[in-house]
């Protein structure tokens, strides 16, 4: 079987217990307006520009078939709408200006990247995490991988966003030894506005993969503006009081490492205005949450 993965990182501490190699895959159903890995949205392989590594050589236009790059003052400008993803024009440019980002690869292939790392995940305790973008987006990929490594004995994170069908997500359930859940507000009007999703599926979802699973860890992006006021912070907390299988509840500060990507991919970023947190800001969202959840922590 054959998947779209857009990177594979290896020695990752942040993505479950020990040294792990997390396993992105690419394509996500949410349109989080602070998404740092824009990258991961699209399901298909995307086109990444790097403009300030251009020579103005041209070599990339006149190869282009698809007639995508055209001349204008000096720059060459590409078209997405005709770019086809081809590739020819990056295994041209050797000023690395040009890159396409996705790889199809068999889950032979994802394992054989996964078991060189098998060292580390014994010593540490690790294993291999697999995020996204929305990793059930290529459900049938990533079971077939997950239940690979469970035979091989490699401990299994799933990074998930809660939007996908329960029965994907309940065929998931062998094969998975931690869960990461996003979770990132109640209020639906705001959850659309701000991801392009309502949260309904998400919440119903945390709610039955608590009762079949008790190894979950939920995951808050604080969210200047969208979430961090005490409202909203305490409805998430109730919540959370209600269910059982809550083993952890790790609060994501907002940053800005992912603006730039959003330049090199021709996209408009919305967050600009906004501010990371600050320390004490963060310890004191922790503090409100810690009367209602049994484990606060800030970073993941």
């Amino acid at each position: 079987m054959t998947g779209i993965v857009f990177n594979i990182q290896q020695f990752s501490v942040n993505d479950g217990p020990g040294i792990r190699t997390t396993v992105f895959l690419k394509g996500c159903p949410l349109r989080c307006r602070w998404c740092h890995n824009p990258e991961s949205i699209s399901p298909t392989k995307d086109l990444i520009l790097r403009e300030d590594r251009c020579l103005r050589c041209g070599d990339c236009m006149t190869l282009c078939k698809n007639g995508a790059i055209t001349e204008l003052d000096g720059r060459f400008v590409t078209s997405r709408e005709r770019c086809k993803q081809c590739g020819d024009c990056v295994e041209l440019c050797y000023a690395g200006a040009r890159e396409i980002v996705g790889k199809e690869m068999t889950t032979e292939e994802v394992l054989h990247e996964i078991e060189k790392d098998v060292v580390f995940f014994d010593e540490s305790g690790g294993g291999v995490s697999f995020s996204g973008g929305e990793p059930f987006l290529q459900h049938e990929f990533l079971l077939e991988l997950l239940e690979a490594c469970k035979k091989r004995g490699i401990h299994t994170v799933v990074d998930t966003t809660g939007f996908t069908l329960k029965a994907i997500l309940e065929r998931s359930i062998p094969f998975v030894d931690l869960y990461l859940y996003d979770l990132k507000i109640l209020d639906d009007v705001k959850h659309k506005d701000y991801t392009g999703v309502s949260n309904r599926l998400i919440l119903e979802n945390l709610e039955l993969l608590t009762q079949w699973h008790q190894d979950v860890i939920v995951r808050i992006p604080v969210i200047p503006g969208f979430n961090d006021a005490a409202n909203d912070i305490r409805q998430i907390g109730t919540f959370l009081a209600t269910l059982g299988g809550v083993r952890e509840v790790q609060l994501l500060p907002y940053h800005q490492t992912g603006i730039e990507k959003y330049r090199r991919l021709g996209i408009e970023y919305k967050m600009d205005h906004a501010v990371p947190p600050t320390a004490g800001q963060m310890n004191e969202i922790a503090s409100q949450l810690s009367g209602l959840v049994s484990l606060v922590t800030v970073g993941g």
